[in-house]
């Protein structure tokens, strides 16, 4: 059986990642000022810095059913026999919905869609242990599995300059938002069952740098790992950071730097650094 890998946008794979494990991306809509772009096609990440930098009004939107509808049929009609289409959390967005309706007017019995309750390079992974199931030769379900398992062994970690994005998005309550702007601290969050939700608060962001290092290298577990940073229009301060971390976690395969794309970033701010920790096992408590 040949199965095919979908993913959305949001998974923010390094560039020629999706090319060079067969993952077909559908892109989430960005709109500046009103005017609609693909995230990752017609607007990255230095055009969504530079509008949020301007104070211009930068939302997003899912794909629609109808997206996700012509990509499944392009990958049947290339030779799949099933799908296993793996997306950001439902709590986040609502592109896992559109792809459960998508996944109904092809054919449930050909579509598998996976809530991967997170994001980025956590979504990112997840995709990629999907596809190198599928290219071993493995079943839907058994892609699926490897699929949900990947997802349960990540650990997403970031931390922004302001939660003011965050809170204008909805994806943080005006509560949390409020506090660290009073008292003018960098907050650490994490993603957590599928929710962005704060983890602790540092007084700068060296310090928030540090604290990333040391929550990775304790999610890593003494397990062996795969790792990415993220970042928004901070290029030097990742690559410190993803130097920090390889040293800090001595059973890593690498780690990869990937910049956010403009959804992701239009959420999260200029700034923003992330770390995701993709473990072989689930942590151990």
């Amino acid at each position: 059986m040949s199965v095919a890998v979908v993913t959305d946008s949001t998974a923010h794979l390094p560039e020629g990642f999706a090319e060079r494990h067969a993952v077909r991306v559908v892109p989430l809509h960005v709109l500046v000022d009103g005017v609609v772009s693909l995230d990752g096609v017609e607007t990255g990440p230095a055009a969504v810095a530079e509008a949020l930098s301007q104070r211009k009004i930068v939302t997003t939107s899912r794909p629609t059913p109808s997206e996700f509808v012509k990509e499944y049929r392009a990958a049947l009609a290339e030779g799949a026999d099933a799908i296993v289409s793996v997306h950001l959390s439902r709590e986040l967005s609502g592109t896992w919905e559109a792809a459960v309706l998508a996944a109904q007017e092809v054919g449930p019995d050909r579509v598998r869609v996976v809530d991967s309750r997170t994001t980025a390079m956590g979504l990112g992974f997840a995709a990629l242990h999907a596809a190198s199931a599928a290219a071993a030769g493995a079943g839907a379900a058994e892609v699926e599995a490897a699929a949900v398992a990947a997802a349960g062994c990540s650990s997403t970690l970031f931390v922004v300059e302001t939660l003011e994005h965050l809170r204008r998005g909805g994806r943080i309550g005006p509560a949390a938002a409020l506090l660290g702007t009073a008292l003018a601290v960098k907050p650490v969050l994490h993603m957590s069952d599928g929710r962005i939700l704060p983890l602790e608060k540092v007084r700068t962001m060296n310090r928030a740098l540090a604290r990333l290092v040391e929550l990775a290298a304790a999610a890593a577990a003494d397990d062996d790992v795969e790792l990415a940073v993220h970042h928004l229009a901070s290029p030097e301060r990742a690559v410190e950071l993803a130097n920090r971390l390889e040293e800090a976690v001595p059973r890593s395969a690498g780690c990869v730097v990937s910049e956010l794309g403009a959804v992701i970033g239009a959420h999260t701010g200029p700034g923003v650094l992330g770390v995701v920790v993709q473990r072989t096992a689930p942590l151990r408590r």
